[in-house]
């Protein structure tokens, strides 16, 4: 048993599986967060109050795939991020690079009940399209996904995962406050990435070209 909390301008009572936007970072599916300060930044991120629900889910008998534990990589989390989010493919390295990495590196994701890992916010989702254009190094993209200590996201992703959930209550969020912590989060991961992009590659940091080029796989150890 844990608790869940989802940011929203609305109270939700009943969250209802197969509603949402299928475009997501892992999908069509209900997003939440473990830390009730994130949910109330998320609640906030159009200027406008809103609510931080709280839900108690019981995750016995449910089955979790946990992308940050240490058995998958961050281009199992990129694989994903690339079937299910809209991506600006502007240039034939970007291109070839989506269709390789979902091609080699995309798990199976679709028969779990929850999937933990990184929100991919606008400034995350911008440093995936500069690893795709060759524009960061993979070492790089590692880094950049610490920056603004961003936190994880908890996905429902079937019936049984719903049917698990409880509401608890629902909190509400002041945008004067919260959607100001939340630009702030979004401009200091920017900055920090600006800072980092500044600083010279070492040598044995490795682009996603040769990636392909050497045809990595997903077992490869440099991963």
């Amino acid at each position: 048993m844990e608790m869940l909390y989802h940011g929203s301008k609305l109270i939700i009572k009943n969250p209802a599986y197969g509603k949402g936007n299928p475009e997501n970072d892992y999908g069509l599916g209900f997003y939440c967060t473990r830390e009730p300060e994130l949910a109330k930044e998320w609640a906030c991120a159009e200027a406008d109050d809103g609510f931080a629900n709280q839900y108690q889910i019981e995750t016995e008998g449910l089955s979790c795939l946990q992308l940050n534990n240490g058995r998958y990589h961050i281009l199992n989390w990129l694989a994903i991020l690339l079937e299910n989010r809209r991506f600006d493919i502007s240039s034939p390295v970007s291109a070839r690079a989506r269709q390789y990495i979902l091609d080699t590196f995309l798990p199976d994701y679709k028969g779990y009940d929850l999937i933990e890992g990184y929100r991919a916010d606008d400034s995350y989702f911008s440093f995936s399209r500069a690893f795709l254009s060759n524009g960061i190094t993979l070492q790089q993209l590692r880094r950049a996904m610490r920056l603004g200590k961003l936190s994880e996201q908890v996905v429902l992703r079937t019936p049984a995962a719903f049917d698990a959930l409880s509401f608890i209550g629902a909190t509400p969020v002041d945008a004067s406050i919260y959607h100001i912590r939340r630009m702030s989060r979004d401009k200091g991961a920017r900055e920090d990435y600006k800072k980092m992009l500044s600083e010279t590659p070492a040598g044995e940091e490795i682009y996603v070209s040769t990636i392909i080029n050497e045809k990595w796989n997903n077992d490869d150890p440099r991963l």
